[in-house]
């Protein structure tokens, strides 16, 4: 699957807003049979998987509706894969919303849904 510059720039622009957290990066685009991951970062000793979505209209919900059970459920598989082999830690799935390309329209939902 191609990615086109918008979906680029809103992960730079969710990124960039993360870091300014506190968070680091660990990880970007992490793609393995799965599924993808848009970010990995780290708040303090918690993994962060985080979902970035940009929407310009608010049908079916807008952006933060988009992240429906199915992609949950692929973004916690592709995590599974990220996480073996590695120590244990705990973990949390956050979710990034623009609604417009934009640093001042994020939504950063921290804990947006469970494995």
């Amino acid at each position: 699957m191609t990615r086109n510059a918008t979906g680029v720039r809103a992960e730079q622009l969710a990124e960039e807003y993360l870091l300014r957290q506190g968070l680091t990066l660990v990880e970007r685009n992490f793609r393995c049979r799965m599924g993808e991951i848009d970010l990995i970062l780290r708040d303090r000793d918690t993994l962060v998987f985080t979902e970035v979505r940009l929407r310009s209209a608010r049908d079916f919900g807008g952006a933060a509706a988009s992240v429906d059970r199915g992609k949950q459920a692929r973004i916690s598989a592709a995590a599974l894969h990220f996480l073996a082999g590695k120590r244990e830690r705990p973990c949390r799935f956050d979710v990034v919303v623009l609604d417009r390309l934009d640093a001042e329209a994020i939504e950063w939902i921290k804990d947006a849904f469970t494995a």
